[in-house]
């Protein structure tokens, strides 16, 4: 042998014996050398088997391609097929006529099951079983397992929990279909669409990122990215963290207290410094005369003329007034003694009287003048503090000014952040809602075609399942009249090899 086909013949040959020899000894041998077959849905996928008879020459072999239940709604053996070795016939299931094929080839002991445009619903274990007359024994069938790719549909981002400062809230991201599971990863982006990393103690596990003890930096930009082996799908949502309405109702609480406090304040400042102030005013003020009635006689004898008018000019002070006095006394005395010189008597009293009017005439000027200097300095002196008083109020009415403008603008600026807050949740709202509408129609639709497709199928399972039996009992009679034949022949074969 080695000299006629050479080395690599020879171990061919010594191969085909072996597997002649075994199966001979062990029956038939059934397998599919690849334990696993991985598909896009959509696509077309060709799966081998191989099978090596205990005979090698064998007038029917059946080889049948089914799939095993895999768990699901659907939880039904799939027959794609049979073939007939006897006529070379294929019989497809009417439910896969034209999307699936099988192709057998006796001589080279194999054969190949052709799925096209493959769905999830064939993505299940796919078994080739080998039935021939008189070989019953061994491996009569092999099973791989078809997975069939699916790529992850459009995810759904959602928001739960309360987004309000404080609270614990989590976003979830869900794909309804994926083949393998498909995987998520959650990116966050700030205000500018900067990248950002998750605050700490941030968990995401699943597809839901769950976040604690929100705030104002908490928010922005968030998307979701669902990915498997096919391709990948995201999804995004905008997060708005706001102030709970009871802290903002507190804050404006406290802010409103706070002004009426100061309010309040400086206005009891302001009373205690008037009223100082006019305290002081009346410390001021020269004294206030008082005058009584009192008789002619009285008042000429104790005051003479000349005191009397002084003091009633007013003005003059104590040590004058006792000079005057004592000079008063000593012309009265002197005119005690004027019986014994009435000439000088005489002449003393014209003196007298031109003293009293020269003094009286000087005491008025300097009354006038001490007047005017005492009642000029303290309104000057009364202007001048009224009038810092006053320049002091305006600065505190300004200052007053100034804090209620600065009020006024934070709380515009506050209140403008609130309407941007508001503005953007609603607009977050509308658009969840428009895409929860969307979604529900979608899912609507779906199951409208799911009813209608199923009541198809159904009927036409029937249909065809009934035409099916029809045809199998059709080819069960005409094996059993075939294997009768055969053993017919086998039995004239037996006893013509006994003659």
């Amino acid at each position: 042998i080695s000299g006629v086909f050479g080395g690599s013949s020879k171990h061919a040959c010594c191969v085909v014996f072996f597997s002649t020899v075994v199966s001979s000894t062990f029956g038939l041998d059934v397998t599919i050398s690849q334990s696993t077959y991985e598909v896009a849905r959509g696509d077309e996928v060709t799966i081998t088997c191989n099978f090596q008879p205990k005979n090698q020459v064998n007038e029917v072999i059946l080889i049948t391609w089914t799939a095993e239940p895999d768990g699901s709604f659907d939880d039904e053996e799939i027959t794609f097929g049979t073939y007939y070795s006897l006529n070379n016939h294929v019989d497809i299931d009417s439910k896969y006529e034209g999307k699936a094929q099988i192709i057998s080839d006796v001589g080279a002991k194999t054969s190949q099951l052709v799925l096209k445009q493959v769905t999830v619903r064939e993505s299940r274990l796919i078994r080739c079983r080998v039935q021939i007359p008189g070989d019953a024994s061994g491996q009569t069938s092999d099973t791989t397992s078809l997975v069939v790719l699916v790529a992850p549909s459009q995810p759904v981002c959602k928001i739960k929990g309360i987004t309000e400062y404080g609270y614990n809230i989590s976003l979830t991201c869900v794909s309804d279909e994926g083949s393998p599971a498909p995987t998520y990863k959650w990116q966050s982006y700030d205000a500018s669409n900067v990248p950002r990393s998750f605050p700490p103690k941030t968990t995401e596990k699943d597809g839901v990122l769950s976040l604690f003890n929100v705030s104002m930096d908490t928010s922005g930009y968030y998307i979701c990215t669902a990915s498997n082996k096919i391709r990948s799908a995201s999804c995004n949502l905008t997060l708005s963290v706001m102030p709970s309405t009871f802290k903002i109702s507190a804050t404006a609480g406290i802010i409103g207290g706070c002004v009426a406090g100061i309010a309040v304040l400086v206005l009891i400042i302001y009373c205690c410094c008037r009223k100082k102030e006019k305290e002081e005013d009346y410390a001021n003020e020269p004294p206030v005369l008082e005058y009584h009635d009192a008789s002619e006689k009285e008042e000429r004898e104790e005051f003479p003329l000349d005191l009397r008018k002084a003091s009633f000019e007013g003005g003059i002070d104590q040590r004058e007034k006792n000079q005057l006095k004592v000079e008063i006394i000593s012309n009265v005395h002197g005119s005690e003694d004027g019986d014994r010189n009435s000439n000088r008597r005489f002449t003393s009293n014209e003196y007298q009287d031109r003293t009293a009017d020269r003094r009286e005439d000087d005491q008025r000027d300097r009354d006038e003048d001490r007047r005017d200097n005492y009642n000029k300095g303290r309104y000057d002196d009364r202007q001048d503090r009224f009038d810092d008083r006053r320049d002091r109020y305006d600065d505190r009415q300004d200052r007053y000014e100034d804090r209620r403008y600065n009020h006024d603008d934070r709380r515009d600026r506050y209140n403008d952040r609130q309407g941007g807050y508001d503005d953007r949740r609603d607009r977050s709202d509308d658009r969840y809602d428009d895409r929860r509408d969307r979604s529900d129609d979608r899912r609507d639709r779906s199951d409208d075609r799911r009813d209608r497709s199923d009541d198809r199928y159904d009927d036409r399972y029937d249909d065809r399942r009934d035409r099916y039996d029809d045809r199998r009992d059709r080819y069960d009679d005409r094996y059993d009249d075939r294997r009768d034949r055969y053993d017919d022949r086998q039995g004239r074969y037996d006893d013509r090899r006994d003659r």
